[in-house]
């Protein structure tokens, strides 16, 4: 989601609760340890853990292992198709040369028995149809007799989030028949098609004659929603920070919300981020008092978004007093936790793990990737002997980037193993979580998050008591080692053919000269922007960042700023670092996908800045390497008048032919999720509430849509906007962006 607000529910997608006033760790480290007394014995021991011996040795390559670089065929050195123009018109443009297909929108029926949709905010069995916000999404193949497939083109489940809502004034309006209740209390029945709406989906697709659809009857298919039975794996387990009424042991949770981004594990599952999960639950004002300001459940609450009196996105709690709709109040409301829901929220912020192809296996929450508004999570590349790496974003303003590194070793047997679950079981649930720090010199960090560091073990300002407490209040551990403020990191990918990670910063209204949020080498810039008569200030066009490490267990790498996100005008010296074209310019860089047969990087926005010119786009580009541009000084003037120079490094200039514009989508959408068939020649993209500037009060008068997508491009009933996923591909049957 965007940091530019559009809707009246941005709100709750805006979070800022990092307050925290982060020196580098080199200037932390002496003065906490000598705090704690901690120098006795241990001031190598401390430095070992933080820092690690890695080299800067060059990119990973894995020789051995299941989806090995040299397996990969040639990438793409040139971009085979002309950039599209920027558009505002209210449908999918693509290159000449490519068809669109929309498959799967909102409401589509997963069951033969499920009637079919008729968009007029009528319809039941919600928990049998499609939902909202198609989001981050997964292919996963099938072969002609309906088994499990990593070659198979023409067949596949998708494994696909439902991010959120198109909401106004409480209500997701287009989902019922009048727009719904704007105030409080909301009915019970608007509540239940909203519980439905979130979550998971897998659907089953196939292509004949050259035409993908999905199949409504198949019995792959499936919903996991907020009231799915869920089960609580890895290091947080039986924490009492996560007992409810619900789940006095603290071993089972209920639903998965605001699925974002995804990613495919090694061993063949699905895993999907929470990202603003915070804004669904109510606290009353008197909260503080009854828990006792002194508890630390309050100072994680506050942390994490809720602080006392925090109203909830939907008012979901106010629809009963039916369990299902009491546990989104997340109050100290009765004697102790088993007899309430004050831990709630606690079981949401996590990576959740399903097995696309097997249904009989609960879907897992892998605690030991830590709790933050989790996107995508990356995979480096697996090598035998070698621990499981995977890399996140916490997306939210001054939020950082963090690293997962698996106990136990890659074994190749676990490519394909019996039970993918069980796979997970064994490298997501026990692990080490490390923190970013990036220094002005083009190195960093990462900063171990365990008990076995002794800030955090010895945190004046938070007390960790476990492992679990750090899996749970994350945020905290990694503000006590001073990690870096970024820009909102956001989605993540790895360059097949180096090794080197990449992330979206998308943007950030708070980034300042000085202060709290104030410039640093690995967000450099500060600027104003206009949009029509609104000024926007601060990095309101993103950059992506990336990482090159001798070894993905490394703790020491080097980095540098792939690509500066900005209008084609605005000045090269401070804004348009990158030098980018009208045919090539962007804003809020969100979405990043690897394709692993052409090694192109997809760039997708999520953009509120720069929709005055262009509504949302995908971006194909072939990507370089860490180094590859030149150091660049940027100065601005403080307050007092005083100049600040600040010091980053940027990657090469961004030509049309090496970036270009591939996609422009319809009105108010967001252009996310991407995947594609092993031979490249069908990518499946995700469109994101088109429409969702529209109103309640017009919820029946199609004439003040912002947008009427996928109807007036011929797919479904009805004229309500719909989240939707399209298919593309070439005319001539070729590899996509070739």
């Amino acid at each position: 989601m965007t940091d530019t607000t559009r809707s009246s529910s941005d709100i709750f997608n805006n979070e800022d609760s990092n307050t925290t006033a982060n020196p580098h760790i080199d200037h932390i480290m002496t003065a906490r340890l000598n705090r704690r007394g901690l120098l006795l014995g241990g001031m190598g021991a401390a430095a070992t853990s933080l820092f690690g011996a890695g080299a800067l040795t060059g990119c990973a390559t894995a020789s051995t292992g299941a989806g090995t670089v040299a397996a990969m065929g040639a990438p793409l050195s040139t971009l085979g198709f002309a950039a599209v123009g920027k558009s505002l018109a209210d449908k999918v443009v693509v290159p000449a040369g490519y068809n669109v297909q929309v498959i799967y929108a909102l409401g589509d029926p997963l069951k033969a028995s499920t009637a079919a949709f008729k968009n007029d905010g009528t319809d039941t069995d919600w928990d049998n149809r499609a939902g909202d916000h198609h989001d981050g999404m997964e292919y996963f193949g099938l072969d002609a007799s309906g088994k499990p497939s990593a070659n198979s083109t023409t067949r596949a489940l998708l494994a696909i989030n439902h991010e959120a809502t198109t909401d106004d004034k409480l209500s997701s309006f287009f989902i019922h028949a009048n727009g719904g209740t704007a105030t409080l209390p909301r009915p019970a029945s608007e509540v239940d098609k909203e519980f439905a709406i979130h979550g998971l989906s897998v659907v089953e697709v196939a292509a004949q004659n050259g035409q993908w659809a999905y199949k409504a009857a198949s019995n792959y298919n499936r919903r996991v929603t907020a009231m799915t039975e869920v089960l609580i794996s890895g290091p947080a387990k039986g924490s009492e920070h996560l007992v409810t009424k619900f789940s006095p042991d603290a071993t089972r949770a209920r639903g998965t919300l605001n699925n974002c981004g995804t990613g495919k594990t090694p061993w063949g599952t699905f895993v999907s981020g929470e990202e603003n999960w915070f804004g669904y639950f109510h606290r009353d004002a008197k909260d503080d008092e009854r828990r006792g300001k002194k508890d630390k459940q309050v100072a994680g609450l506050v942390r994490y978004g809720r602080p006392a009196g925090a109203a909830s996105r939907h008012g979901w709690e106010s629809a009963g007093a039916d369990d299902k709709y009491v546990r989104w109040n997340n109050g100290a409301l009765a004697a102790n936790a088993k007899a309430d829901y004050r831990n709630e929220m606690n079981t949401f912020g996590f990576v959740v793990e399903m097995d696309a192809y097997d249904a009989s296996q609960p879907v897992r929450k892998r605690t030991g990737l830590g709790r933050f508004a989790h996107e995508s999570v990356s995979f480096a590349k697996p090598v035998v002997g070698q621990p499981i790496v995977a890399y996140m974003g916490d997306d939210a303003r001054n939020e950082y980037m963090y690293k997962y590194v698996s106990a136990a070793k890659w074994d190749a047997a676990d490519a394909n193993p019996s039970n993918r679950m069980a796979a997970g079981d064994k490298y997501l649930d026990k692990g080490t979580l490390f923190v970013a720090s990036f220094k002005d010199d083009g190195t960093g960090t990462w900063i171990e998050l365990s008990m076995n560091n002794p800030i955090v073990a010895a945190n004046p300002d938070f007390e960790f008591k476990s492992d679990a407490d750090v899996a749970i209040y994350t945020r905290l551990a990694a503000d006590a080692v001073s990690a870096t403020k970024m820009d909102r990191p956001e989605w993540g990918g790895i360059n097949p053919r180096t090794g080197e990670f990449y992330m979206t910063l998308t943007n950030n209204s708070n980034r300042t000269v000085d202060g709290d949020a104030s410039l640093d080498s690995a967000n450099p810039r500060f600027y104003s922007d206009m949009k029509g008569s609104k000024e926007n200030k601060g990095n309101v066009h993103g950059h992506i960042i990336r990482v090159a490490q001798g070894k993905p267990t490394d703790t020491a790498f080097k980095w540098d700023i792939y690509l500066f996100a900005s209008e084609a005008d605005a000045d090269k010296s401070k804004v348009n670092l990158s030098n980018l074209t009208d045919e090539n310019d962007m804003s809020a860089p969100d979405g990043l996908v690897f394709s692993d047969v052409t090694g192109l990087c997809w760039i997708q926005t999520d953009d509120g800045a720069y929709t005055d010119k262009t509504n949302c786009m995908m971006l194909a580009a072939i990507p370089g390497k860490v180094g590859d541009g030149s150091k660049k000084s940027l100065s601005y003037k403080r307050a007092d008048g005083s100049e600040k120079r600040v010091d980053t490094y940027v990657g090469k200039a961004q030509s049309p032919d090496i970036l270009k514009r591939f996609l422009v989508g319809p009105v108010d959408c967001e252009i996310t999720g991407l995947c594609e068939t092993p031979d490249g020649k069908a990518m499946f993209i995700n469109i994101q509430h088109p429409g969702e500037g529209s109103k309640m009060a017009d919820v029946n008068n199609p004439a003040k849509y912002t947008s009427q997508w996928p109807a007036n491009a011929g797919y479904g009933a009805g004229k309500r906007p719909r989240s939707a996923t399209i298919v593309i591909t070439k005319k001539d049957g070729g590899v996509i962006g070739s």
